[in-house]
């Protein structure tokens, strides 16, 4: 962590990817996906109301702890790619 000269923190500008995804049954979400190179299309793996199911990708954003679209505290991430890899 930095320290400004003021004795404050400087922010910290980690570059998320969130992904906007729709499960077959229609609700959607959004989520953290800790996995590089997910795309709209994609088919995901995700928890929502306790159940894992499989969704799409319907939007990718790149985005930082300020500028993401849901908060990131109250965010989930992506369990897995299916069908693709997990780097």
């Amino acid at each position: 962590m930095i320290h400004s000269l003021s004795g404050g923190v400087i922010s910290d500008d980690e570059q998320l990817t969130y992904v906007f995804v729709c499960a077959d049954d229609g609700r959607k979400r959004w989520y953290i996906c800790p996995f590089f190179g997910v795309s709209e299309g994609d088919k995901v793996s995700v928890n929502m109301d306790g159940v894992t199911l499989t969704a799409e990708v319907t939007r990718v954003e790149y985005v930082t702890k300020k500028t993401a679209p849901w908060p990131v505290n109250r965010t989930a991430e992506v369990e897995a790619i299916v069908g693709g890899s997990e780097t």
